[in-house]
């Protein structure tokens, strides 16, 4: 049953809808999390800390962490496998070119793709930087990750690399979100514009959120 489902597209769609979702919530955390930059070094240093010992003593250090980190890379190997296969499926399903032009679909959906990508390829870099130190500029510091932050976005790459690819995450959970809710569905005619402006706040929030670390860090209000 469940090999059905998911050899089917509504099964895929599915899967791409629920795994997005779960990592939006991680999202919404981690921006938050992220904007404790701003309370100094003490305040982000700690709460890093509190991440590694989050429900002990019943919890071991660090358990919870990787149980949430086992969490975001099934979801994130489910999403992009997903996505993948759709992709093929649906070219494959229309090899040759419309006669007719189709109607002109916005930035977002277009580039959901390559913004996929994007950020499949910054997420491997931002954990080569912030987490291992293996990429990290000024030399990684464990248990300072606030210095660490402080560092990567003392260069100019490293801020250009993060800002391109927040815009990127804001353009793809702008369309994804609402696509989201139409594979599980919530959407209807009469919800579509609520849905919509969600999508456009939520898109707009989280960009926001996590460019203002690179901004505070360019600006010295962070150093």
């Amino acid at each position: 049953m469940a090999r059905t489902m998911w050899d089917s597209t509504v099964g895929k769609k599915t899967v791409m809808a629920v795994s997005g979702l779960i990592m939006l919530l991680y999202l919404v955390a981690h921006m938050i999390g992220n904007l404790k930059i701003y309370f100094g070094a003490g305040e982000f240093n700690h709460y890093a800390h509190w991440l590694r010992t989050v429900g002990e003593p019943f919890m071991h250090y660090e358990w919870t962490l990787w149980l949430i980190r086992i969490v975001l890379v099934v979801a994130v190997v489910a999403h992009a496998t997903s996505a993948y296969q759709l992709s093929r499926r649906d070219i494959k399903a229309r090899p040759s070119k419309y006669v007719h032009a189709r109607p002109r679909s916005s930035y977002a959906t277009r580039t959901m793709r390559w913004g996929g990508v994007i950020l499949g390829l910054f997420i491997v870099w931002h954990l080569l930087d912030l987490t291992t130190g293996t990429v990290h500029s000024g030399g990684f510091q464990e248990g300072h990750p606030y210095q660490n932050v402080v560092d990567t976005f003392s260069t100019w790459y490293g801020d250009v690399v993060y800002i391109v690819a927040m815009l990127a995450l804001g353009l793809h959970i702008r369309h994804g979100f609402w696509s989201a809710a139409q594979t599980l569905g919530v959407g209807s005619r009469a919800r579509d514009r609520a849905l919509k402006t969600v999508a456009n706040v939520l898109a707009l929030l989280l960009t926001a959120g996590f460019i203002a670390v690179p901004v505070g860090v360019m600006t010295g209000v962070v150093s």
